[in-house]
């Protein structure tokens, strides 16, 4: 279910502490510049697609910072993958600067001080993903902070497509089918990410870096295989097996070691998702674990818990509801059925003769 907030309703007085509550409650605490207060226009709609969120925000001008004090209470770490659609955005975190156009969609991270702007109207779409989710299939997500990829073609825009081409579908969709879009969009995410030539070569931009990179991608595209051991990596990657065990040494951890973490991390993956009905073994199965009791042995003793309580936990918790209205005089979600089969267009008017911009990242 669509949950869409604005402004609209909101007094001009009123308008800056009701889209503080609407960005907080889909992101978390940022502190809000308007550039054209205190008639500032904007709106919100937001899909929960299991583990993960899209968005879709339109508004005016506006800054957006994310302070110390906002880190003090956040537990889970989140990536935001924000594609803008209107006018060029402006980021910087770590002490990078970048400045992300149309045409291609930043990363950033939500357990850093940041700051994010854009001086005229803009409309975003904004991907928000756990960091367990994104670290299932990109390695050492950290390093993504601040990178602008290239949504105009190749998989990037293949990424985008789906983004808003599934925004129109949503609303017809159970949680089950919200929640298998959610996992192909993290997929392709992960898929563009990878296709880029600055990952692949890693952050020191060494041949070593290079050959991991590519032993992490081969890895991952071979988890299910029974038969995946340091042999067939190295001949797959073209490497020998003392390379390739050098190559994980470096960096304090075993070719198997690492190869189980990855497939506990799928795994875990699957048993939290409610509209995955195959039993444990299967899933343990699928995932490249031949021994059940191997496997629940592993899993314990790296999450904490077992398999069936993980199962257990999400099937007692449901499925993912929208979150409540907020109280009367701030936000009121809007009529989530409204036109259910048409995307968000790519501007409206919030209020008369004005434009419909975009929200933060």
């Amino acid at each position: 279910m669509r949950v869409r907030y604005t402004t609209a309703q909101a007094a001009p007085a009123a308008r800056k502490r009701v889209w503080s509550e609407a960005v907080a409650r889909t992101y978390f605490p940022l502190d809000i510049t308007f550039r054209s207060a205190p008639d500032f226009s904007g709106e919100l709609d937001v899909w929960s697609l299991g583990h993960v969120s899209l968005s879709r925000n339109a508004s005016d001008g506006m800054r957006y910072r994310r302070r110390e004090r906002d880190l003090v209470q956040e537990r889970e770490e989140s990536y935001l993958i924000t594609v803008p659609e209107l006018s060029d955005i402006r980021f910087v975190q770590d002490g990078k600067d970048v400045s992300c156009h149309p045409g291609a969609f930043l990363v950033e991270r939500s357990h850093l001080p940041y700051e994010f702007s854009y001086a005229e109207t803009n409309a975003l779409w904004v991907l928000k993903v756990p960091s367990a989710v994104l670290r299932a299939r990109v390695g050492e997500p950290e390093r993504l902070a601040t990178l602008r990829f290239d949504s105009s073609r190749g998989i990037g825009a293949l990424f985008v497509d789906m983004i808003r081409l599934s925004a129109g579908r949503l609303d017809e969709l159970d949680n089950a089918g919200r929640e298998l879009v959610g996992r192909q969009l993290v997929d392709l995410l992960a898929l563009a990410i990878e296709a880029d030539d600055r990952i692949l070569a890693g952050s020191a931009s060494s041949v070593r870096d290079a050959h991991l990179r590519r032993v992490e991608q081969f890895i991952r595209a071979h988890l299910a295989d029974l038969h995946l051991a340091p042999q067939m990596i190295a001949e797959g990657c073209g490497v020998s097996v003392r390379y390739l065990h050098q190559l994980f040494e470096s960096q304090e951890r075993t070719v198997c070691g690492w190869i189980r973490h990855q497939r506990l991390l799928m795994c875990d993956e699957a048993l939290r998702n409610v509209a995955d009905r195959r039993s444990i073994t299967e899933i343990a199965y699928q995932w490249g674990f031949g021994d059940q009791a191997q496997f629940s042995r592993s899993y314990r003793a790296h999450f904490g818990r077992t398999p069936s309580d993980t199962r257990a936990a999400a099937f007692t918790a449901g499925p993912l509801r929208a979150e409540a209205p907020l109280r009367r005089g701030a936000i009121r979600p809007g009529h989530p059925t409204a036109t259910p089969d048409t995307p968000p267009p790519a501007r409206a008017a919030t209020t008369a003769g004005r434009g419909r911009g975009s929200g933060p990242a």
